[in-house]
């Protein structure tokens, strides 16, 4: 579900029969509380006692109200989750066991899959790559404070997945130009992967750059990437075409992950503690992950981190919702930012998922669609025109 009109809407209205009047929105789906908690249970018995603990509202007396406070909320909401929480075993076009469960997005939710789908691979594989989706300032940093600090599945190593355009892009190139040579600005946007390496080298572990490697990439493109992610702490970097070749296209890089891997996990610096304030907790990773100088929290913000920290909902994980454009909230700040204010507008809780999410820079959780949608029409044969 994505759509403009639904980020702040108020229903209730048109008589005492449709009471009560209230002012409410919606986040997108995928990045909504739901499929955070979906992700993040353990269980069915879990994901009931998450259920429960979902904020729905306020009294007038500014008393937080859960779902388990209102009849048949939880219930109807197991009824309809009672399959998702299922993993879904697929299988690659060479045969390969691929477990695909849950999909909560990095920039708004924490953005990594199940841990019952992680945990149910553990048991089946020696090696479970597992994903964090969008850019390690976000999905990596997640993973490990959220999804890896609950579930005690702490990670062997990393693998961070690079490509020459999107560095050429953090470099200054436009968009158009960016399938031509441009050695200067790749140089320039490794700065972004230079940061990213060090910010995951800083949590005690070890590291391989996968760079997904393109048709229009050059021998000399790909030795910089290669060169700069080594300076950087990387064990290595390592070209990739799996999506192009199959298992042929990412055999090398297969076995420098497991050349880097210890036999156990290793002890993992965490950026800051759950008992932290929520105030401290978003300055240290403003300061690690997006290199900020400091913090700015606007007057609505600060208000509401003083009634969490009331209700002793502060103990809980910081999950940013930003830009996945910028390692900082302004997604026109490319590369590397340095000397600039964090910026944290809002703050909201979840939880039942178990976090508080801080709203940064002008990052909105219900995302819309395009002034022309793609898929706009069907043709005379039930095809649908503009995929």
């Amino acid at each position: 579900m994505e759509h403009r009109s639904l980020r702040q809407i108020v229903t209730g209205i048109g008589g005492t029969n449709n009471l009560p009047v209230r002012e409410t929105g919606f986040d997108i789906v995928t990045a909504s509380e739901i499929m955070a908690i979906l992700a993040l249970s353990s269980d069915l018995e879990d994901l009931r006692v998450r259920l429960g603990k979902v904020i729905v509202g306020f009294t007038q007396s500014d008393e937080p109200i859960c779902a388990s406070l209102i009849e048949g909320a939880v219930g109807s909401m197991m009824a309809l989750l009672r399959t998702a929480i299922m993993p879904n075993l697929v299988q690659t076009t060479e045969g390969q066991p691929v477990i695909v469960h849950s999909g909560p997005f990095g920039n708004i939710a924490h953005g990594c899959s199940s841990i019952i789908g992680d945990r149910i691979a553990l048991n089946y594989a020696e090696y479970v790559l597992t994903e964090a989706g969008f850019g390690a300032d976000l999905g990596f940093e997640k993973f490990i404070h959220i999804k890896s600090r609950l579930s005690n599945l702490d990670p062997h190593a990393v693998v961070l997945v690079a490509t020459i355009k999107g560095l050429k892009y953090h470099g200054g190139v436009k968009v158009k130009e960016l399938d031509q040579e441009n050695t200067s600005a790749l140089t320039k946007g490794l700065s972004n992967l230079r940061h990213l390496i060090e910010v995951i080298k800083s949590f005690g572990l070890p590291l391989i750059v996968a760079i997904n490697e393109f048709p229009n990439d050059t021998p000399s493109e790909i030795k910089i990437v290669q060169k700069g992610a080594i300076e950087a702490g990387a064990s290595a970097a390592v070209s990739n075409t799996s999506f192009v070749d199959g298992g042929s296209g990412c055999k090398e890089l297969a076995e420098a992950v497991i050349d880097i891997t210890p036999d156990s996990p290793v002890k993992i610096n965490y950026a800051y503690e759950l008992s932290d304030s929520i105030e401290d907790k978003v300055l240290a990773l403003s300061k690690l992950v997006y290199n900020a100088s400091d913090v700015n929290w606007s007057p609505k913000s600060r208000r509401i981190v003083r009634r969490y920290t009331e209700l002793g909902w502060s103990n809980t994980p910081i999950c940013m919702a930003k830009t996945p454009l910028s390692i900082s909230h302004n997604s026109k700040l490319k590369g590397k930012p340095e000397n600039y204010t964090f910026e944290v507008n809002d703050i909201r809780a979840s939880m039942g998922a178990g976090f508080t999410y801080p709203i940064a820079g002008n990052i909105v959780t219900m995302p819309g669609l395009p002034s022309r949608p793609r898929s706009l029409d069907v043709d005379k044969y039930g095809n649908i025109l503009g995929l």
